[in-house]
């Protein structure tokens, strides 16, 4: 099946991310969200990424201008009805992308696969909300999108061979590199990424270092590019949070216990950079 109309949920950072490498790969795409405050937002993003692009002589100003005419935006799920290939990319709770799933299946014809962007839930559990499990698949893209080559490709049980081929095709016109992961929770990024964060967070909640001294050791002394808590805060706290739940709920096992600190930064409303506050003030 060839892929020309492309469509995302979510206009957030790795929404509308999505929507512009998949525009840069020559796709019409349609993003929505639930108002039109969230898709400008998102429309704005992307235009700010690009203006970037073309500043460093990435891109040139035609190019740019015609990745932006390739994305539309609604606010209606009904408006992806003509699209191709959908990728949910909606805050990771689980009962929101269960609810979007099913309206998704409903809405979109039976040729059109159903992607998810979710960084830990199973795949499988997702697909269960289908009468297509076998073209619902997992498509997890790095932050930021238009930088990271990385997407995780995860097959649920019930995924087809076909949709599994291709959705790893079409990483590849979108100019990443994918890799396969199970359908166990956290697949391998955040099942290794998460618990490494979690444990600085311990450091820092049980008095071993500062924040600027645990991100300093990881940089220098294990060459990260950035230190565990500053990436908390890029990814989001609440989003690190609902991930470790979801290791923890997945299996049971002590070690994905989530740091009372990140609990309690998340009640707190301190969500990493998006809120202005996290383990670092922005």
């Amino acid at each position: 099946m060839e892929i020309r109309s492309f469509g995302v949920v979510g206009a957030g950072q790795m929404g509308s991310g999505i929507a512009q490498v998949a525009a840069a790969s020559g796709l019409d795409v349609v993003m929505s969200d639930i108002n039109d405050d969230c898709t400008a937002r998102g429309v704005q993003s992307i235009e700010k990424n690009l203006q970037r692009s073309v500043d460093k002589g990435k891109l040139d100003q035609e190019t740019c201008r015609a990745i932006r005419g390739r994305i539309s935006t609604t606010t209606r799920l009904t408006d992806l009805a003509g699209v191709d290939f959908v990728v949910e990319a909606a805050v990771e709770m689980e009962e929101l992308k269960f609810g979007l799933f099913r309206e998704l299946d409903t809405v979109c014809p039976d040729h059109v696969i159903l992607a998810t962007n979710t960084s830990s839930i199973p795949i499988g559990r997702i697909g269960a909300q289908t009468k297509r499990p076998e073209k619902v698949i997992g498509m997890h893209f790095m932050n930021p999108v238009p930088v990271m080559k990385l997407v995780e490709v995860i097959r649920g049980l019930r995924t087809s061979e076909e949709t599994f081929a291709l959705t790893w095709s079409l990483s590849e016109r979108f100019g990443k590199t994918p890799a396969e992961a199970g359908d166990y929770p956290g697949f391998l990024a955040n099942r290794i990424l998460m618990p490494m964060i979690n444990e600085a967070i311990f450091c820092l909640y049980q008095g071993v270092g500062k924040p600027e001294d645990i991100d300093t050791v990881m940089k220098l002394g294990m060459n990260h590019p950035m230190g565990p808590l500053a990436l908390a805060d890029l990814i989001g706290l609440d989003t690190c949070l609902a991930i470790m739940e979801t290791l923890y709920d997945g299996f049971k096992d002590s070690k994905y216990r989530p740091c009372p600190l990140l609990r309690k930064y998340v009640e707190a409303g301190w969500f990493g950079r998006k809120s202005g506050r996290g383990f670092y003030q922005y």
